[in-house]
């Protein structure tokens, strides 16, 4: 191998005008480093070299500060900046260098080595010649660390012919000039490289021509990245699934690219699972193969310090450097850098990258939300997750998990974990402000969409957010509440808003906070009344334009939680009446109006609730009268409040109070008519719907609304056009009592279930007529011929007949009351399972459960069926408890007349009135 050759490569004379190498790029370096160097004198520069080796780099800000490069301790220099030399006895770098042709220009920029083999090359001639040209000169440093194996075989050509230089030859080849120059004054990045070789000297300007020295030896390329896969042994299974992506192809096409190409060792440390799953989506493998490229050239002498860089996938990877290592992602894995190609440059690293959009949802959970991971886990929920569907898992984070949560019983933990898991794949980009989320558990959670931030209920996001290829992940600082009573009820059960609540109430304004809608309430405690009278709550209430312009100030149209609000700055909310609230959130605490809020983010089905303990009131609304202002100003004193003799308070149509009044229902055997009247404010809206059918079952509700007493209706009719079955249930809501009364008659009225509890007042009655022998459902189902029904009598001191029909009458007319603390005063339509829960008085708080019913004189106990008996296969024994319980029923309660079931329109008619005892009830 002959040297000519060899140093005709390495020169790469590019015959072109003189291109200064984006002079602007450069000089941008250069004026930085001349900048840290002004104290030296005139035309000096900074540069700093890496302890043990001989790499200079111009002065970076960032580097200049660390005192070090790629974590490498670095010192200071002082050189002169280029194209100026120093002069005997002067400071600094006075001089400018001689301008000369390219060969002796090489000798200025103490390229001689080049020079020299310039000289041995017959390239000299050319280059001192007429012609406009551009020299990338390797410096002498660069040709002392040229590999002695390489393909010049430098040192070996040096040593066999030094005196043997034949021929010359001019290249003119494809160069990759790349810069990373930020614009900021302090710059983490100033390198210019040429096919990844670093200029160190740059824009020496010759009689024909530039030179720009090198820091290695660089040498022609014509493949491309594509070729360089095809051929590389290392490279085949990178190769492979390139080409079944449909990858391949585009790495063949010019452009400025970095590949970050894992070898076949990278791939086999995969999981298989994980791997198959990969190649068996195509989606997927491109999103894995794009994750590895990135949109511009990275060579290693650029990176002097760690930065992000957007890949072809979409997402960004950091790329930074330890030593003489690269690191992606803050992981050193590079085992071979800058491999130039004509588009490109490769590095190759010994683990595959993998992104966000190729990982499962579960896989995206990070090292701060390893404790979510762990419980969901745990308990059996990632099991639940099936690997088809697609979730989204609202995270939170490790620090919420304390102890006492962590002490939680499993159950409760895994609900309240499930509503952490949504059933669709949502991103941050799809989210929007009333947006419904249906969670693992059934629950839905509501989206709030703020300036500053997106929450879920109670809990808002932190920055983090990724998207899965089935599924997302969100970051949440607190765990997630779902809502699950209105602002009432919250109010009522947590019983510190007595006073507030009754004040709404007679503004006409309670049904506010039962309707659904979005609201901020700012609810004062009872505290915020101390001191008030009975006679001071009735000044408050006499003026009910004026008590409404207080209460609805509290209140906000739209949900606003403590970590929606901007931090720092004053947050204006509109209030129903009108005029803006003041709402500062800091340190994780809110101030309305400059008055500090107790408790917040109480989260209800229609709103959220944050406590105060002083009244809110406007600052700029005066009062007109004497007395209520001098009332005002005992409830609220953090501001000064304006009297204006004569002044009235503005009439507030309550057209936002949405009140429902159903009315009475007519049916027939054939048609049935449903007549709805909706009143909201003054307006009056009728709806009447008619089925033209036969009915089978038949729901009726009526709903009285009254003050103070409110009754509540329920009547079901089940049957064919003509109905056998009867059920009524009446329940009356008023002063605080509560009883029932049951009754059932099957087919001959003489079976019958009587139960009476409680003290003298009855308020529930459930009346059960069947006629034609049909099954009988009360308390018990029995199966097979409806001729044993389960009997329970208690009475004592009580002789003489008992008229059922007289006594289900009397009942039904007699006061009622309630005990039950979670009915509310006013009425509302209850469901089947608070219904049974009432019925069957489920020890919970407030309700009744064990009533007596008392007559006097001597007790009489009748023993009701043995279902043992009842419930054998013996026929026998069935007939003969059979028997025996009806004896008793009719030795024991006569009864005078079948109540009759009219065909057609439903009818019960009472025969006799009941015989009353001698001695008043007890």
């Amino acid at each position: 191998m002959k040297l000519p050759s060899l140093a005709a490569l390495a020169l790469l004379l590019a015959l072109s005008s003189p291109d200064r190498a984006d002079s602007s790029a450069y000089d941008k370096i250069v004026t930085h480093s001349r900048i840290r160097a002004k104290n030296e004198g005139p035309n000096v520069c900074a540069l700093q070299q890496v302890m043990g080796t001989k790499k200079k780099y111009f002065s970076t800000c960032r580097n200049w500060y660390q005192g070090a490069i790629c974590g490498k301790k670095a010192t200071v220099l002082y050189e002169c900046c280029p194209g100026y030399m120093k002069l005997d006895g002067k400071r600094g770098c006075p001089a400018v260098a001689p301008i000369d042709n390219i060969y002796g220009t090489l000798g200025l920029v103490k390229a001689t080595t080049t020079q020299k083999y310039s000289d041995m090359s017959k390239l000299r001639e050319e280059i001192e010649g007429p012609g406009s040209y551009t020299m990338f000169a390797p410096s002498n440093d660069a040709w002392d660390l040229l590999d002695p194996v390489s393909p010049l075989g430098y040192k070996k050509a040096k040593e066999t012919n030094e005196n043997s230089p034949t021929g010359k030859l001019f290249f003119t080849v494809p160069l990759t000039i790349s810069f990373d120059v930020c614009r900021l004054r302090c710059c983490p990045l100033q390198v210019v490289t040429v096919n990844c070789a670093r200029i160190v000297h740059g824009n020496q300007v010759s009689t024909n021509g530039v030179v720009h020295v090198l820091d290695r030896v660089i040498t022609a390329v014509g493949n491309t990245i594509k070729d360089v896969l095809e051929v590389d042994d290392d490279l085949s299974t990178l190769s492979t699934l390139a080409q079944e992506s449909g990858l391949l192809d585009k790495l063949g096409e010019p452009g400025q690219m970095t590949l970050f190409a894992p070898t076949n060792e990278a791939f086999d440390k995969m999981d298989r699972e994980v791997l198959e799953r990969l190649k068996n989506d195509k989606g997927i493998l491109q999103a894995l193969l794009k994750y590895h490229l990135l949109k511009s050239v990275q060579c290693s002498e650029a990176i002097m310090a760690g930065a992000s860089y957007e890949t072809e996938e979409g997402a960004n990877i950091e790329i930074g450097c330890d030593g003489d290592s690269l690191t992606v992602n803050g992981v050193k894995m590079v085992l071979k850098k800058d491999l130039v190609t004509s588009n490109g440059v490769i590095h190759l690293i010994d683990q595959v990258l993998m992104p966000d959009s190729a990982k499962q949802v579960m896989e995206l959970i990070g090292s701060s939300q390893s404790t979510f991971s762990d419980m969901v886990a745990e308990l059996g929920l990632a099991e639940a997750m099936r690997p088809e569907a697609e979730y989204t898992l609202l995270a939170p984070l490790n620090s919420v998990f304390s102890d006492e949560i962590m002490r939680m019983d499993q159950r409760l933990l895994k609900i309240i974990l499930q509503n952490h898991i949504v059933k669709l794949k949502m991103t941050l980009s799809q989210l929007y402000n009333g947006q419904l989320l249906e969670t693992l558990g059934g629950k839905l959670l509501r989206v709030f969409i703020y300036r500053t931030a997106v929450c879920i209920e109670n809990a808002c996001m932190v920055r983090g957010s990724k998207e899965g290829s089935n599924g997302a992940l969100h970051l949440m600082k607190t765990l997630i509440k779902p809502a699950e009573t209105s602002m009432y009820q919250i109010l009522k059960v947590d019983g510190r808003f007595k006073i507030f609540l009754s004040l709404m109430k007679t503004a006409g304004l309670i049904d506010l906070l039962h309707q659904e809608g979005a609201y901020t309430l700012f609810a004062p405690t009872d505290d915020a009344f101390a001191g008030l009278s009975e006679e001071d709550l009735a000044l408050l209430s006499s003026d009910v334009n004026a008590l409404r312009t207080i209460l609805l100030y509290h209140i906000s149209n739209g949900i606003f939680i403590n970590g929606g609000l901007e931090s720092g700055v004053t947050n204006l909310l509109k209030s129903i009446q009108g005029r803006n609230l003041q709402v500062l959130s800091v340190n994780n605490s809110i101030q309305v109006n400059s008055l500090n809020v107790s408790d917040n983010d109480l989260m209800a089905s229609n709103g959220v609730i944050h406590v105060v303990k002083t009244m809110l009131y406007p600052g700029d609304l005066p009062v007109g009268r004497q007395d209520l202002l001098l009332l005002l100003k005992r409830l609220i004193k953090y501001i000064q409040i304006k009297f204006i003799p004569g002044f009235s308070y503005t009439v507030i149509p309550l057209t936002f109070i949405k009140r429902t009044i159903t009315t009475e229902i007519t049916m027939e055997p054939e048609i049935q008519t449903f007549t709805r009247v909706i009143q909201t404010g003054p307006n009056v809206t009728t709806v009447t719907k008619v089925i033209e059918n036969e009915p089978t079952v038949t729901k009726v509700t009526r709903v009285i609304e009254g003050d103070p007493t409110f009754t509540k209706v329920t009547r079901v009719i089940e049957g064919e056009v003509d109905p056998s079955v009867t059920k009524v249930t009446r329940i009356i809501e008023g002063d605080l009592t509560f009883n029932e009364h049951t009754r059932v008659v099957e087919g001959d009225p003489s079976v019958i279930k009587v139960t009476v509890e409680g003290e003298p007042s009855v308020t529930k009655v459930t009346r059960v007529i069947q006629g034609e022998p049909t099954i009988t459902k009360v308390t018990r189902v029995i199966e097979g011929e409806p001729t044993i029904t389960k009997v329970t009598r208690v009475i004592e001191g009580f002789s003489g007949e008992l008229d059922t029909d007289g006594e289900l009458k009397r009942i039904l007319e007699e006061e009622v009351t309630r005990v039950m603390e979670r009915l509310e005063s006013d009425a509302h339509i209850l469901e089947e399972e608070e219904i049974k829960r009432i019925i069957q008085a489920e020890g919970g708080k407030g309700f009744s459960t064990s009533v007596t019913r008392v007559f006097p004189g001597e007790p009489r106990i009748i023993e009701g069926p043995d279902f043992s008996k009842i419930d054998s296969d013996n026929p026998e024994l069935i007939d003969a408890e059979s028997e025996r319980i009806t004896k008793i029923i009719r030795e024991g309660k006569p009864v005078k007349k079948r109540l009759a079931v009219k065909r057609g329109a439903v009818a019960m008619r009472r025969k006799r009135p009941m015989r009353r005892p001698a001695n008043p009830r007890q």
